[in-house]
């Protein structure tokens, strides 16, 4: 009888397997991966102190969305064990579950069938399975060198520092400035502290700002980059990607010194190089990466804007960081400029760009505005009477951006806006269309046929 009902059980579960879309099992080894790490967090040897339940949720959480806001410090809180989930989360959730089981899958039993490829290539953004198949191998090779040389690199400065120990140091900061995490370990004196002591050392700061841009810039563009030599040319991407992460690292870097030269909470207590280095970043951590140079809870309102618009701008697809990706954007406004100069379509680099992808733009920008509207409000609700209105919005902006960065809203959470903020990540982690296609049903095949009048509504 036991038997039976595990067989039957075994074999309704390779059923949806096989035919459940490449979203939706995306987004349950999201929630497989949450699981796992919350009752590993829960152990008596992954903590220094008891740990809430609710807690241990919000930074399993936090830490597969690779977001980084923290309700409890993680070394203070965290023994070695747990520090080793911690990150373990980090690297599943930076490069997805689906891209580790479909690339040991295709390495150990060189099986390249249909359904592997097609969630290889869901869970990296590929345009196509013969894409996937090379680039599911390079996802993993380039995330390992990197991450590998980030900790080599910086090795000189955090062993003669913390001895042995800055050896672990040095490989979980890599880990998680590659996978745009926001997660530290440097609270050994001041909780939250995250870079706050470095920001004099250049050094540091330039290897984790190429670690973050590297994670950020989408794995596709990487392998356009690498092909370069041989092609000479890039890929639409690849294009939209690099010109818009410029525009947008240096733009962000120039008017975040702008707004705080004059702040002695903030860059006006530093030199001048060193205000320019703390611009530049926090300019490019604010693209998801979640570390920070000063202390964020001294900007003034106008730089809180200012890093919430960078936040939900985000990375690009394909890679690490979150957001609505930098593509996104692009199209957008390369829509409203064709538009406004009377074209009928938009033309990016002397390709036009399908309507198809223009709705999907248009959904994922007015979805991610409304999920950080209910989260801004959920926490300016739940927290701290002396919370201001621009801190909610600010830290739901980096929630659903997986950004990590806070102003300090997230250690004054009631367990209402815990609970927000949990989903609110997770929304922003998967993608507010990705959820959506994964909760709802197929649709009929008459509806998908159905040929409707053309109806006219007035706007603007």
């Amino acid at each position: 009888m036991t038997d039976s009902f595990t067989a039957r059980l075994r074999a309704r579960f390779d059923h949806w397997l096989r035919t459940a879309p490449p979203t939706r099992l995306i987004v349950s080894s999201f929630l497989l991966v949450v699981a796992l790490g919350t009752l590993l967090l829960l152990l008596p040897f992954s903590t220094k102190a008891p740990l809430k339940p609710l807690d241990a949720l919000f930074t399993a959480v936090s830490a597969t969305c690779v977001t980084g806001l923290v309700a409890v410090d993680t070394y203070s809180t965290f023994t070695g064990f747990g520090q080793a989930v911690v990150l373990a989360m980090i690297q599943i959730g930076g490069l997805g579950l689906v891209t580790f089981a479909s690339f040991f899958t295709l390495s150990f039993t060189r099986r390249q069938d249909y359904r592997t490829l097609q969630l290889a290539g869901e869970s990296v953004s590929s345009s196509g399975l013969a894409e996937a198949q090379g680039l599911l191998s390079m996802v993993v090779r380039l995330a390992a060198g990197f991450e590998l040389a980030g900790a080599l690199l910086m090795l000189p400065v955090f062993v003669p520092q913390y001895g042995p120990e800055g050896i672990w140091i040095a490989f979980f900061l890599a880990i998680s400035a590659f996978c745009n995490a926001g997660f530290d370990i440097l609270g050994r004196t001041v909780p939250y502290a995250s870079l706050t002591g470095y920001v004099h050392n250049w050094y540091v700061q330039a290897v984790l700002m190429f670690l973050i841009i590297a994670g950020g810039l989408g794995f596709i563009v990487w392998v356009d980059l690498m092909e370069w030599p041989k092609r000479r040319r890039l890929r639409l991407q690849s294009k939209v990607v690099l010109l818009f992460s410029a525009v947008l690292t240096l733009g962000g870097a120039l008017c975040f010194a702008l707004l705080e030269w004059r702040n002695p909470a903030t860059l006006g207590a530093l030199s001048g190089p060193d205000a320019v280095m703390a611009s530049l970043f926090q300019s490019v951590s604010a693209r998801t990466a979640g570390l920070n140079t000063v202390d964020l809870a001294s900007l003034f309102s106008l730089t809180k804007l200012l890093m919430c618009i960078l936040m939900f701008i985000g990375a690009a697809p394909g890679g690490t960081g979150g957001g609505i990706k930098v593509t996104t954007v692009s199209v957008l406004l390369v829509t409203v400029l064709c538009v406004a100069r009377g074209q009928e379509d938009a033309v990016m680099f002397g390709h036009r760009i399908g309507k198809k992808t223009v709705y999907r733009a248009l959904t994922i920008l007015l979805g991610g505005l409304g999920a950080v509207a209910v989260a801004a409000v959920a926490m300016f609700y739940n927290t701290s009477s002396a919370v201001s209105e621009i801190d909610s919005m600010f830290e739901a902006f980096s929630a659903f951006a997986t950004v990590g960065l806070s102003v300090g809203v997230t250690a004054t959470m009631q367990a209402t806006a815990k609970l927000v903020t949990i989903l609110t990540m997770f929304v922003g982690r998967v993608g507010p269309v990705a959820l959506a296609i994964s909760l709802a049903g197929s649709t009929p095949p008459s509806a998908a046929r159905a040929v409707l009048p053309e109806g006219h509504v007035n706007v603007g």
